[in-house]
C-alpha cells in the first residue's frame, strides 16, 4: 500500500552503517523523511539513495584528538571544591582529587595556585592568606600551616577536563573499552577558535550530502562531574561550571569592571545551582558567557548557511550559554532546535522556543544497551514517554519527532519497532487534525514567579533534565499539569514585578518552591 502524505514525514530515523536493508524497512514502517547519525555511529556512504533529508551530528569542541593532544593548555576548565577536611592538628593535608574521577578531571598545574585558588575555612568563612599554605604538584596535595583545630577547610582549585562528559557517559554505558577519551577544547583561546571554525568549513565541503548540520551542541557542557567509582558526583543541567578559565576570568574583569573570586563560582560547593538565589556576580557571569557563546555560535551557523545547509541545535550536552529564552539567542540565527523529550514540561521547553523555523523532539528511550537488553522494557519506556508528552503536544505541537542511538539495538526488538510505528502515525494524525489551529485557551494567563523568570521558562525545579527527584517532583508537577492545560503560561521574576507590577493579563500567579530557594524567592 502506498503511503499517503498524511502517513509519511515529520519523523527522523537514527541510522548507522551496515544496516541498509533494516534502514529501508524501518524507514517505511515509521514513515520517516529524515535520517541522522548519533555519537558513535556513522552515516552509510550511499545514504542519499534513501531519498531522506540528511542530518549529520557535529561536535565543535571535541572529536579532533590531535588538536586536543597538542593543545592541552587549551582544554576546557572548571573550578572544583575539594572534599571538606576537619583539622585535628596544626598541619592539614588535603588531597585535591579525592572524590573525583581522575580519568575525567585533572588538576591545573599551568596556572599559579597562589593567584587563582582559594583555601577557605568553612567554619568561619575566612579565606586563608596564600602564605599559610603550600601545594605539592607531584602529589596534588595542599598543606595548610597553622590550621585551627576542629575547623573545616576546603580548597577551590582549577582543573582541566580531560574527558568530555557526554562522550564519557556514552563510552562507559556502551563499554567502548579502549576507545579514545575525547578531550574538550575551549574556543575562547583565539588559536583554537580559528581552528574550530576552519575545521567546520572543511567538513562541510567534504560532506555535500548533508542537508542539516545538527550542532551537538556548541561549546560548553552542563556541569557533570563523576566520582572515583565513575558515577555521577554532581550534575546540574543548567550549570556554567565547565565554562571557566583564567582567560575567561581575565576578560570578564575587562568587560564587567571587577574581578570574580573562585568562590563566586564554587558557591560553597553548590556551584550556583538554579535552586540557589542567584548573586549579582553569578548573573553577570551568565550574561558575559551568553554574549560570547551566542556570538560565536552565530559564526558557526553562518558557515553552515554559506554551504547551503540548515543549522540545528541540540538542546542539551554543550548547550550552556545558548539560553533559548535568553537575551541573545535570536542573534544566533538557527533554523531549528531539537531536544530530548522527557515529559510534558521538556516538550514545552522545546516547543515554545521563539524565532526558529521548526522544532523537533527526540523521544525516549534512547537506543542504548541500558534499556535494550534482555531485562529492559523499551516498549514500556516508549509508552510512558509518549503519554506524558502527548498532552503537551496538543497545546504546543513540536514540528517533528525522532529517536537516537543504535538502530541495530532497537531492531532486535520487533515489537518495539511496531509500537513506534503507531506512535509516529499518531503524531502525524495530531498534526493532520490540528492543521495549525490554536487550541482553546482561557481568557487569562497563569504566571510562574521565581528568581529566574523567563530565562528558565519551562525549566523550574529541574536538576538533570527530566530525571525524577523526590525533593522536586511535587513542584515539577505544577508545571507538568500546566504543560497540557488550556492556559498561556508566562514566567516572571521579582525584578519584573518590582519594575512593572503584575501584568494585567495574569489571572493566577503561582510561586512554588522550598523556602530559601530561588523558586520561592529565597
Amino acid at each position: 500500500m502506498k503511503l499517503s502524505a498524511k502517513d509519511k514525514g515529520r519523523v527522523t530515523l537514527p541510522i548507522q552503517e551496515n544496516m541498509e536493508q533494516e534502514i529501508i524497512s524501518i524507514a517505511k514502517k515509521w514513515g520517516s523523511d529524515a535520517v541522522r547519525n548519533s555519537d558513535g555511529t556513522q552515516l552509510p556512504p550511499d545514504i542519499q539513495k534513501l531519498g531522506h533529508k540528511v542530518y549529520a551530528t557535529y561536535f565543535l569542541t571535541r572529536k579532533d584528538q590531535e588538536w586536543a593532544s597538542t593543545h592541552q593548555d587549551h582544554l576546557q576548565q572548571l573550578y572544583l571544591m575539594s572534599e571538606p577536611v576537619t583539622a585535628i592538628a596544626d598541619a592539614v593535608k588535603i588531597k585535591l582529587m579525592t572524590g573525583y574521577f581522575d580519568q575525567q578531571l585533572t588538576v591545573d598545574l599551568n596556572h599559579n595556585p597562589k593567584e587563582w585558588w582559594e583555601v577557605i575555612d568553612r567554619t568561619t568563612g575566612a579565606v586563608l592568606d596564600p602564605s599559610h599554605w603550600d601545594f605539592d604538584p607531584q602529589k596534588k596535595t595542599l598543606t595548610i600551616k597553622k590550621a585551627k583545630k576542629w575547623h573545616v577547610y576546603t580548597v577551590n582549585f582549577l582543573a582541566y577536563m580531560v574527558w568530555d562528559p557526554t562522550q564519557m557517559y556514552n563510552h562507559l554505558t556502551n563499554q567502548w573499552g579502549d576507545g579514545p577519551h575525547e578531550m574538550p577544547y575551549d574556543p575562547r583561546h583565539p588559536e583554537t577558535k580559528e581552528h574550530m571554525l576552519d575545521r567546520l568549513d572543511q567538513w562541510l565541503t567534504a560532506y555535500p550530502e548533508v542537508d542539516v548540520v545538527r550542532f551537538t551542541t556548541f561549546f560548553y557542557h552542563f556541569t557533570l562531574c563523576f566520582n572515583e567509582q565513575a558515577k555521577e558526583k554532581y550534575v546540574d543541567w543548567f550549570g556554567y561550571t565547565s565554562s571557566i578559565s583564567p582567560l575567561a576570568l581575565a576578560e570578564f574583569e575587562k568587560v564587567k569592571g571587577y574581578k570574580l573570586r573562585s568562590e563566586d563560582l564554587v558557591d560553597e560547593g553548590y556551584y550556583n545551582s538554579p535552586f540557589r538565589v542567584p548573586t549579582k556576580q553569578y548573573l553577570d557571569w551568565l550574561d558575559f558567557q551568553q554574549q560570547f557563546v551566542c556570538q560565536l555560535a552565530k559564526e558557526c551557523v553562518e558557515i553552515a548557511h554559506k554551504h547551503g545547509k540548515e543549522a540545528m541545535m541540540f538542546l542539551g550536552d554543550n548547550w550552556i550559554g545558548t539560553e533559548p529564552y535568553g537575551e541573545y539567542f535570536q542573534d544566533i540565527g538557527l533554523d531549528a532546535v531539537v531536544g530530548s523529550v522527557g515529559n510534558g514540561v521538556t516538550l514545552r521547553l522545546i516547543g515554545d522556543i521563539p524565532g526558529i523555523k521548526y522544532t523537533e523532539g527526540r523521544f525516549l528511550p534512547y537506543f542504548f544497551p541500558d534499556v535494550f537488553n534482555p531485562n529492559g522494557d523499551p516498549i514500556g519506556e516508549a509508552n510512558k514517554n509518549w503519554l506524558e508528552a502527548r498532552r503537551a503536544i496538543l497545546r504546543k505541537p513540536i514540528d517533528r519527532m525522532g529517536y537516537g542511538g543504535y538502530l541495530s539495538l532497537a531492531a532486535q526488538f520487533p515489537e518495539f519497532i511496531d509500537r513506534v510505528e503507531e506512535i509516529c502515525q499518531e503524531f502525524r494524525d495530531i498534526h493532520h487534525n490540528i492543521r495549525s489551529a490554536r487550541p482553546y485557551t482561557a481568557p487569562f494567563k497563569v504566571g510562574i514567579l521565581n528568581c529566574w523568570g523567563r530565562l528558565r521558562a519551562w525549566q523550574c525545579q529541574m536538576v538533570a533534565h527530566a530525571i525524577w527527584y523526590k525533593q522536586t517532583y511535587s513542584y515539577l508537577g505544577v508545571l507538568e499539569c500546566l504543560s497540557g492545560l488550556p492556559f498561556e503560561v508566562e514566567f516572571l521574576n521579582f525584578d519584573d514585578l518590582k519594575s512593572k507590577g503584575i501584568p494585567q493579563e495574569i489571572g493566577v500567579l503561582i510561586n512554588a518552591g522550598d523556602a530559601g530557594t530561588a523558586w520561592s524567592g529565597g
